[in-house]
């Protein structure tokens, strides 16, 4: 990643992909839990109070959050390792799984506005789908100049997104799948969505002391170490899952 992206801290303080330390979560049992007719609970989304993309019953007896950044390596390894098991637990009406966006760099935030652009349905594939070209999107940082991050410095936080996005490719990435032109623009553009994501990724240090991503909450505890699908499946399944 090109210096200047590293080093921008006029968005947001830096945290670590990978990186965390946290507190046990508490065991306990949940049965499952039918869906409302014609519905299921893989298909049923919302939006938490924290801004956060939930999946599942929000009743759900286990509640699992995963402070995750669009280009962490490791989200993008949970992403691609965990997606079969945990959507089989949230069709089960036992698990909710909420996605909270932390901002690494200043290239999270127009992946973020953009994946979020639609709303929580469409937020889902979309990341998923990020995760597994982020290699793609994300190895066309190669391709900026010296030249243009020296004059990116001056660029406000939406001037800035705007660029990158297209810089990128992530528009046309949204575009191709249901985003408008017009709405992803509009997205870009969203100077208090942006404030938002800077806030989650502060809330998420204040409150879960969040250090780096993946980060995982089960039933409002940070799990400690725990960092993929491997040491996260046991703790769900000991929780009710």
């Amino acid at each position: 990643m090109k210096k200047f992206l590293i080093a921008s801290t006029a968005l947001l303080a830096f945290a670590a992909c990978g990186e965390k330390k946290a507190t046990d979560a508490t065991s306990g049992t949940a049965e499952a839990v039918s869906a409302p007719a014609g519905t299921t609970w893989a298909e049923t989304t919302s939006t938490s109070t924290y801004g956060g993309m939930v999946m599942g019953n929000p009743a759900a007896a286990v509640k699992l959050v995963e402070y995750g950044a669009l280009t962490c390596s490791h989200c993008a390894t949970f992403s691609e390792e965990s997606g079969t098991e945990l959507k089989a637990m949230v069709a089960k009406g036992t698990v909710s799984y909420e996605f909270r966006n932390f901002l690494l760099s200043p290239i999270d935030i127009p992946a973020a506005l953009l994946a979020r652009c639609g709303g929580p349905g469409p937020f889902f594939p979309i990341s998923e789908q990020l995760f597994a070209a982020q290699s793609d999107w994300l190895g066309k940082t190669k391709e900026i100049t010296e030249a243009e991050q020296t004059a990116w410095a001056n660029y406000t936080p939406v001037q800035l997104t705007g660029i990158l996005a297209t810089k990128l490719g992530l528009d046309t990435f949204v575009q191709q799948r249901g985003i408008s032109a017009d709405k992803a623009k509009a997205c870009l553009a969203d100077a208090k969505a942006i404030d938002a994501l800077t806030k989650m990724s502060q809330v998420g240090q204040s409150e879960f002391k969040v250090q780096g991503t993946p980060t995982f909450v089960i039933n409002g505890l940070t799990a400690e170490a725990t960092g993929d699908w491997a040491t996260l499946k046991p703790k769900l399944i000991a929780a009710g899952a």
